[in-house]
């Protein structure tokens, strides 16, 4: 995969209070899309930072039904993946890409 393709997996680090909690046990958050599986979302962030992936979870979200003007509308789904590293490494998603 070239690293164009690796940006196209990892839309952009999650910065919540659960993933800040998260980041004290070694993982990083991040939003990534929706067709992505686990080893894509390792060999993306392994290449991106270059860092040593332990293990990848995944989660998805149902978008909310929520009123736009009046009218129901639905927000997009949204797929997390929760990025734990092997001891050791770290990355700064408080600085951006």
């Amino acid at each position: 995969m070239t690293k164009a393709e690796h940006y196209d997996v990892i839309r952009k680090p999650v910065i919540t209070e659960k993933a800040t909690m998260a980041s004290e046990n070694g993982a990083v958050v991040f939003e990534v899309a929706i067709d992505a599986n686990k080893p894509q979302i390792r060999d993306a962030v392994e290449s991106l930072f270059g860092v040593k992936v332990k293990a990848v979870n995944t989660t998805i979200t149902k978008g909310k039904t929520k009123r736009f003007r009046g009218r129901l509308g639905t927000r997009k789904d949204v797929k997390k993946a929760y990025v734990t590293l092997e001891d050791g490494n770290t990355i700064d998603v408080t600085t951006g890409l």
